[in-house]
């Protein structure tokens, strides 16, 4: 009976095949049990805290001004035709200008992996489009993100993204009204 139990085992062990040990951690990953689950791959996704502010001011100022004058006396000779005569001339010009511009955008959007550079770095990408009465409001970010200032809750502020392009658009009857009109369009190239 032992001869036996013996044989079937061994028969048992070769028809098996051969059995792996798998890993009860992420392959090729360094996370635990115990660590948050940061964007880190192609794929992921991460939010970015958009918290943008921009200030512009110029003022120019210029002035030019110019002034000539000229006399002629009487002629004598073969010039005795030339009469006494002055003459003068002046040019002034002036001109002030001031702009000021102050830009403040703040909001979120949940942005892709789409690669990841070979220093670790990864370059993010998303659009979030929003509707609201038939205008819709779109934002597209786009820029390079280090692993290192992703937060424990997976977000970025907008301040550590590099290369970063944000656009904010809009579109539909409200957005349409604040546009210049065609005319309004042609007389500004015109004038």
């Amino acid at each position: 009976m032992k001869k036996f139990l013996v044989a079937v085992a061994l028969i048992v062990f070769i028809f098996s095949g051969t059995s792996e040990a798998k890993s009860l951690w992420v392959d090729g990953g360094t996370m635990s049990l115990y660590a948050d689950k940061k964007a880190r791959n192609v794929g992921d996704i991460l939010t970015i805290v958009i918290n943008e502010s921009t200030t512009q001011t110029a003022a120019k100022s210029r002035t030019n001004s110019k002034s000539g004058s000229i006399n002629v006396s009487t002629g004598t000779g073969i010039f005795d035709f030339i009469k006494a005569f002055s003459a003068s001339g002046g040019d002034n010009f002036q001109a002030d200008g001031t702009a000021a511009d102050t830009n403040r955008f703040i909001g979120q959007i949940t942005v892709t992996v789409v690669e990841v550079l070979p220093n670790d770095n990864m370059i993010v990408e998303g659009v979030q489009s929003i509707w609201q009465n038939r205008d819709e409001h779109k934002i597209t970010l786009r820029g390079v993100v280090r692993r290192d200032d992703v937060t424990m809750n997976n977000t970025v502020p907008s301040t550590r993204v590099a290369d970063a392009s944000i656009k904010f658009d809009g579109k539909g009857p409200l957005n349409a009204k604040q546009r210049q009109g065609i005319l309004t369009q042609l007389f500004n190239i015109l004038f």
